[in-house]
């Protein structure tokens, strides 16, 4: 039916590309590009090998996501419809220049930030608005699972269960254990600048930043653990208080273990966290690219991982019979099963599906027109029973009060 192509190779790409062969009524050829082919190579690889039966048609090819021109052509020779990218955060807009020069229709995973500050908002990407618009083509930004289906999760109570919305908690628990004194779950170079990050979150109109890990507070997470959780700030909340006004406050929460913690203090306290350059040998470079380097790549923990993620959203506000209401929708995901299946880790799994889906809803005609947007903007049932279908069962929990 339909031509993709994927640009990155890590952890999440080899989920997108792996269901993308699963699903191949929709994506009949797939072109992978990124930097290292090695990387892509082996991914279709793995697809021939577990995916023997699929008819979906593989391919790969090398491009620097930072080189518009290079994009440009990549794109005209293969002729997609879609482009998702699953590359840098950095790359973002490289790539939607490229789709625009194209006519190519684009969906990503994470928001824009500068490479050489810690900071990541939409209004980079807003800013394409009418420009997308104006070619007759769709931008579908943060369709990972946070970003992305917390804003599906959300959409879903305000279409089912609230008249309005006063109280938004996203909550995102790793109970997982991949044996490794200390390692990150995605990309380490955006993991620890998001977390070292001040937090921030919306209360009552306006934007309150908070120092980093300062607020927290034990959260069960249904069938996985109680855990430690700390407020962050995620990109969601930025068009979620837009998109549902009557939000009164809105937070993230994260989990992280006591040695995670250790291990970042000390990283942070000698700086080896730092974006900044320094002259290394005739050379610069940063220390959090040179930490990047020594650290575990995240689809390398994928084999011995164990546990569970949790990751839902708790809404609180008046229900649709006038009375106030507490409702959570989450989502469950086994790190052993998703190696099974995929071969990669649970957090890679949960990012890799909802893009995957996203690209399918586009495809199919489900989600799609001209324009920038944010998930929670289109219907969110094909996407909740597209995760049904897709992996990612979705759990409800009425009445009870998981985040105070």
């Amino acid at each position: 039916m339909s031509k993709v192509i994927i640009i990155g190779a890590g952890g999440v790409a080899n989920v997108v590309a792996k269901k993308c062969a699963q699903n191949d009524s929709v994506f009949t050829e797939v072109l992978i590009a990124t930097r290292t082919v090695s990387k892509a190579d082996h991914i279709v690889a793995e697809i021939h090998e577990h995916f023997p039966q699929s008819a979906a048609k593989f391919s790969t090819t090398t491009v620097d996501a930072d080189d518009v021109p290079a994009l440009v052509q990549v794109i005209r020779d293969f002729g997609p419809e879609l482009v998702i990218n699953v590359a840098l955060p950095y790359q973002d807009l490289t790539i939607m220049d490229a789709c625009l020069e194209t006519g190519v229709h684009y969906l990503d995973t994470a928001n824009y930030e500068p490479k050489d500050v810690a900071k990541f908002e939409y209004s980079w990407q807003w800013a394409y608005r009418e420009r997308f618009e104006k070619a007759g083509l769709m931008a579908l930004l943060g369709c990972g699972f946070d970003p992305g289906a917390t804003q599906v999760f959300t959409a879903h109570h305000a279409k089912h269960h609230f008249s309005e919305i006063h109280y938004l908690d996203i909550i995102d628990c790793n109970n997982g254990d991949h044996g490794k004194a200390f390692a990150t779950n995605f990309n380490p170079e955006i993991n620890i600048r998001e977390i070292t990050a001040n937090g921030r979150y919306w209360e009552n109109g306006q934007w309150v930043e908070t120092a980093p890990l300062e607020i927290s507070q034990d959260i069960y997470y249904p069938k996985v653990a109680t855990r430690k959780s700390f407020v962050l700030y995620h990109e969601e909340l930025e068009s979620l208080v837009i998109n549902f006004p009557t939000i009164k406050r809105a937070r993230f929460w994260m989990t992280f273990g006591e040695s995670y913690i250790k291990h970042l203090n000390v990283l942070e306290g000698i700086g080896m966290t730092s974006i900044e350059p320094i002259d290394f040998r005739g050379q610069k470079i940063a220390p959090i690219e040179f930490l990047k380097a020594v650290l575990p790549a995240p689809e390398s923990l994928a084999a011995n991982y164990t546990g569970q993620t949790c990751i839902g959203v708790q809404a609180k506000g008046i229900g649709k019979d006038g009375q106030e209401k507490v409702h959570f929708v989450y989502n469950v995901a086994d790190h052993a099963q998703t190696y099974k299946e995929v071969q990669a880790q649970g957090v890679s799994y949960t990012t890799g599906v909802p893009a995957m889906i996203g690209a399918m809803l586009m495809l199919q005609g489900t989600w799609m027109k001209p324009g920038v947007y944010n998930v929670e903007e289109f219907d969110p049932d094909p996407f909740i029973a597209a995760m049904n279908t897709w992996g990612l069962p979705v759990d409800e929990l009425a009445g009870i009060e998981l985040v105070k």
